[in-house]
């Protein structure tokens, strides 16, 4: 049994004869009727009733019908679910907040390449609350967000801790707050601010810093490297992880620096998560891998750095 002959039976029940049939499916019509009698020699039943005027579907075959209508459809979703397995196989999404991007996501991303070398790898800054929707709704496979500690994570979602740091602020070398050991809230306020958009953890992380004393100058921005961006080109200082600038380029270049905050806040958790109702295509899940591989040599880079 072949799926195209219960495909021609369908036709012939649709449009009302063989020879409509024959028309549409652009066979002739005695190779349409030689394929449905061959299908039923191997059912043992008739399924046309076949008279000078024509052939129509017999009674008997309008019963198997449903059936028939079963195959063609299960048929259908599996090809349909093999497309899309396909499909995902050759795409990996991945939403983050722009956090640890240089020395986190590329060298993983770049890990991942080497391995899946036909896979593509689409990579979408956006708010956490966007990674989340999309996360739920499948449109992204994975999510790299922050988090305070203390927060609750959400409890539908698959969630791994890869990197933690305290907050630091970001200045250029030439910037008085360069020349400090450590940041007070009272040194940040008289120099330009550039702070995440709400939105953002580092945003809330801010406002909670400041506890409602405003700087003498702010912009609004969009994630770690835009910000790192703005601090280069002289236009203020700005909050960030640790692990959102060290090994950073500006860094090595000499464009930019930072200093630790005087006044104590919570750590920034960096996570990645996923769906946790399903395992994802395996392409995610080694993306995952390497991500979580890159995060264990960061945090042997913090060591050393902090013992060297």
């Amino acid at each position: 049994m072949r799926i195209e002959q219960l495909e021609y039976i369908r036709a012939v029940t649709r449009l009302g004869s063989l020879r409509r049939a024959a028309d549409h499916l652009h066979l002739s019509q005695p190779a349409l009727s030689e394929t449905v009698r061959n299908l039923e020699r191997e059912l043992g039943v008739d399924l046309l009733e076949r008279r000078r005027s024509g052939a129509t579907i017999s009674d008997k075959g309008r019963e198997l019908l449903p059936y028939i209508n079963g195959v063609i459809e299960a048929v259908d979703r599996l090809r349909s679910a093999a497309d899309e397995q396909h499909r995902m196989a050759r795409m990996v999404r991945l939403g983050t907040v722009n956090a640890a991007t240089v020395p986190l996501l590329i060298p993983a991303v770049r890990a991942f390449r080497e391995a899946h070398p036909a896979t593509q790898v689409e990579v979408v800054g956006a708010q956490q609350a966007e990674i989340h929707r999309r996360i739920r709704e499948g449109s992204f496979d994975l999510g790299l967000v922050n988090y305070l500690t203390g927060d609750d994570l959400p409890p539908d979602l698959a969630t791994t801790e890869l990197l933690r740091g305290r907050p630091v602020v970001c200045v250029r070398p030439d910037s008085p707050l360069a020349a400090l050991a450590a940041v007070e809230v009272a040194d940040l306020l008289r120099e330009p601010l550039i702070v995440m958009r709400s939105g953002y953890v580092m945003h809330r992380l801010v406002h909670r810093l400041l506890d409602g004393r405003a700087p003498s100058f702010s912009y609004s921005t969009d994630g770690a490297e835009m910000g790192k961006l703005m601090v280069a080109e002289g236009l203020g200082a700005t909050v960030l992880p640790e692990f959102s600038v060290a090994g950073d380029p500006l860094l090595r270049s000499g464009a930019i620096t930072y200093r630790p905050l005087a006044h104590r806040v919570a750590e920034v958790l960096l996570v990645i998560q996923s769906q946790r109702s399903t395992s994802g295509p395996r392409v995610a899940r080694d993306l995952h891998r390497f991500l979580v591989d890159r995060a264990r040599e960061c945090r042997t880079d913090a060591r050393a750095r902090a013992t060297g």
